[in-house]
């Protein structure tokens, strides 16, 4: 946890996804979900590699989270490709 002062709550993706879920922000994600978005995402929190690992502060991390918007089954290959007419 974050100390007294407001310093960073850092957390691991793996740790991140338990929270998330574990607050309700999401109904569920896994740490492969957020670094594919950390991936792919410009918005996405800062992320600090430690070792091997990533870590994001938990507190910036949170409201990413809370107000994005879900597409879950949304084909996004198909999206942005003219249709053919003949």
């Amino acid at each position: 946890m974050a100390d007294d002062e407001g310093g960073p709550d850092m957390v691991s993706f793996r740790e991140l996804a338990r929270r998330l879920v574990s607050e309700g922000v999401v109904e569920r994600i896994t740490h492969q979900r957020i670094s594919q978005l950390h991936r792919n995402d410009p918005s996405f929190p800062a992320v600090v590699q430690i070792g091997r690992s990533n870590a994001v502060d938990y507190r910036m991390a949170r409201p990413y989270f809370a107000g994005r918007q879900s597409r879950q089954g949304e084909r996004t290959d198909l999206k942005g490709k003219p249709k053919v007419e003949e």
